[in-house]
């Protein structure tokens, strides 16, 4: 495999994962704000989804009650803003950055909690809707904080080797 073909397949890979990433942050940001069943979409019902997922904040018991109003109600924006610049591909060193320390941070709040014995549920948006423990942080850091990494990786790694024109290339030889 020649170097130029090692590095298309590694930017394609790149996009891949990014795009993984970012439905992963869409996923979880539309989760906490859509509708309940059967409700649709309005001020209200966004009013009513952001309440539901500050009580999901709240259970966790690590903030004062103006934090968890601030978490509740810019949390599920701010993945979906991540979710976005991921896609775009703009500041892609930053934005996946960003990613990872998001997941080490959800995972930072399961431990928390499991840590206290709460049995809550864990509220990511994504996948099962599992207790906080063993099993969420398994599955984040299994699942998501190794896409976030390699990201980062890929991310680095393209800023380091940027694509070369064909004709730049026969210059160089």
């Amino acid at each position: 495999m020649t170097e130029d073909t090692r590095g298309k397949l590694g930017r394609i890979l790149l996009i891949f994962a990014r795009l993984a990433l970012a439905a992963i942050f869409l996923i979880s940001g539309y989760a906490k704000v859509k509708p309940q069943v059967a409700t649709p979409w309005s001020a209200r019902s966004l009013r009513t989804s952001l309440s539901i997922f500050a009580m999901q904040v709240d259970s966790y018991e690590m903030l004062p009650s103006w934090g968890v109003s601030v978490v509740a109600h810019v949390l599920p924006f701010f993945e979906l803003f991540l979710g976005l610049w991921l896609i775009c591909g703009i500041g892609l060193r930053f934005s996946s950055i960003l990613s990872a320390l998001a997941f080490c941070a959800f995972m930072a709040a399961i431990a928390w909690a499991y840590h206290k014995g709460l049995k809550i549920k864990c509220g990511c948006g994504i996948g099962p809707d599992e207790e906080v423990g063993p099993g969420a942080l398994i599955r984040d850091g299994l699942k998501f904080l190794p896409l976030a990494l390699a990201v980062i990786f890929g991310a680095f790694w393209i800023h380091r080797n940027p694509p070369t024109s064909g004709t730049a290339r026969t210059a160089q030889h």
